[in-house]
């Protein structure tokens, strides 16, 4: 008999002690196969990284912790679980929010996605037909992320719907092929950087629908420095300055 695949489902922390043990809840209540956590604590303040011990002592095998001391972005945190993730391996790594606005219950679909198609990652996407953006958005933050996956499709010709999602599920050998480590990207623009390796690979991103809810817990990490590099990030892939 076969074996089932395993898959690590790496939670990126800061601050997020209200929202964690739910989503640990959300994620163990799946019943997926052979599904397990790993969460990436920035040293939080709050005491998220102490939570997170106490959680992953109660399910020990199911739940991990990487402890990290550098508060350095988002992108080096989900490389470094990434890695980790593959080094205890993962043949399937999903990424996704610590704030409750990614939806849990549609893992199993982007599982399954991967599991029947050519595809390289699976993205949980707000802007294919049955995708959509949280209601309370104000208008001028959905029209900014519209504008932001037209701009970046606009540039690199990714062919993606939802290019700056932060909500994948990515086959470890797709991540070993586009070299996860020498990722430089940070924040957002990570996200379109990984996609931008995928492409530029010859590999598939398919995308499936899900309703993306704003954060319940906490503030937004979106800062000016974040939304500087999401704009320059796009002009310094296609010119190989990554």
């Amino acid at each position: 008999m076969e074996a089932l695949p395993k898959t690590v489902v790496v939670v990126p922390t800061y601050n997020e002690r209200e929202s964690l043990p739910v989503l640990i809840d959300q994620l163990t209540g799946l019943q997926q196969p052979n599904l397990h956590i790993l969460v990436v604590d920035d040293n939080s303040p709050d005491g998220t990284g102490e939570l997170a011990d106490k959680l992953a002592a109660d399910a020990p095998g199911t739940i991990g912790v990487l402890h990290r001391t550098v508060k350095d972005g988002l992108g080096r945190a989900y490389v470094a679980g990434m890695t980790r993730a593959e080094e205890e391996g993962a043949d399937i790594v999903v990424q996704m929010d610590a704030d409750l606005s990614h939806p849990v219950s549609a893992i199993p679909t982007m599982i399954e996605t991967l599991q029947t198609t050519d595809a390289a990652v699976v993205i949980g996407s707000r802007y294919v037909p049955g995708g959509s953006t949280a209601s309370d958005w104000p208008w001028y933050r959905k029209a900014l992320s519209v504008w932001a996956n037209f701009y970046v499709n606009l540039i690199l010709r990714l062919k993606v719907k939802d290019a700056t999602a932060g909500f994948k599920a990515w086959r470890a050998d797709t991540l070993r092929a586009i070299d996860l480590p020498t990722i430089k990207s940070n924040g957002y623009s990570f996200q379109v950087e990984m996609n931008y390796r995928t492409v530029k690979h010859g590999m598939k991103i398919a995308e499936v629908p899900i309703h993306f809810e704003e954060r319940v817990e906490g503030a937004s990490k979106m800062t000016m420095r974040v939304q500087l590099e999401s704009a320059l990030t796009p002009w310094k892939l296609l010119f190989g300055r990554h």
